[in-house]
């Protein structure tokens, strides 16, 4: 999802600090507060973010003031149960592409003849 924020060009210059991403500021800033009120996991604040590692997630936390206090086992934890989900939501994905095989169906609702007639052409 993208959000626009319609703010005056002399606002944004001086909100923005000189920093050239606003943008960017905008996202940390908004991370940070969701946060911080338990709206984000430590995994979901480094998907967000597009940290590589933790040690960048927890950087980003000290420099904001933000003391996780989660340990690294409950990170491992966390971030364990954000891969099921992803895992479980691509193998639900794999399941209904191989149902729409199983019952005739692939490409834009064709049948396998169909698409077999359109290689041909």
């Amino acid at each position: 999802m993208n959000v626009v924020l319609p703010i005056p060009d002399d606002l944004a210059t001086r909100l923005s600090g000189g920093e050239p991403d606003l943008a960017r500021q905008a996202l940390e800033g908004l991370a940070a507060e969701a946060y911080r009120a338990g709206r984000l996991t430590g995994p979901e604040l480094r998907r967000l973010l597009g940290f590589a590692t933790q040690s960048e997630v927890d950087g980003f936390l000290k420099q904001r003031g933000i003391d996780d206090g989660q340990t690294r086992e409950e990170f491992a934890r966390e971030s364990s149960q954000a891969t099921s989900e992803d895992e479980r939501q691509a193998a639900d994905e794999l399941v209904g592409r191989f149902k729409a095989f199983r019952a005739g169906k692939t490409l834009g609702g064709l049948s396998l003849k169909e698409l077999i007639a359109e290689g041909r052409r």
